[in-house]
């Protein structure tokens, strides 16, 4: 290539030529085809690597995903069951109170405030 010129091709070249008065491309040299080729081939497995990448990124973001929902709905449901337990029990100390000897007993007898709902504390919001 000789200097000072723009390579055949180049962007400068591209932008002097007139829009329908396009240059006849250069003839290259069996060095340059292959360098091409080589160049090509190489642009091809480094883009086929990225998007296998890319795809692989992808199914492992969806498996945690996946793993992540089903833990989420087994939580739900210990949630449910830990709050229907909680209601039960709340129920039971409720009658458990109603007869107890110890609250009944006049010596013992303290004023207890009334308590606040615990299930409505411990539920989602």
């Amino acid at each position: 290539m000789s200097q000072g010129l723009p390579a055949a091709g180049s962007v400068l070249q591209r932008s002097v030529a007139a829009p329908g008065n396009q240059p006849q491309p250069q003839p290259q040299s069996p060095e340059d085809d292959d360098r091409k080729v080589r160049r090509r081939e190489k642009n091809r497995v480094a883009a086929q690597r990225s998007r296998k990448k890319q795809t692989q990124k992808a199914d492992k973001l969806h498996e945690e995903y996946e793993c992540l929902e089903q833990e989420n709905t087994m939580l739900r449901r210990e949630i449910g069951k830990l709050t229907e337990e909680l209601k039960h029990l709340t129920e039971a100390l409720k009658e458990h109170e109603k007869m107890c000897p110890l609250l009944l007993c006049p010596l013992n007898f303290v004023p207890v405030p009334p308590r606040p709902d615990p299930v409505a504390g411990c539920l989602p919001r």
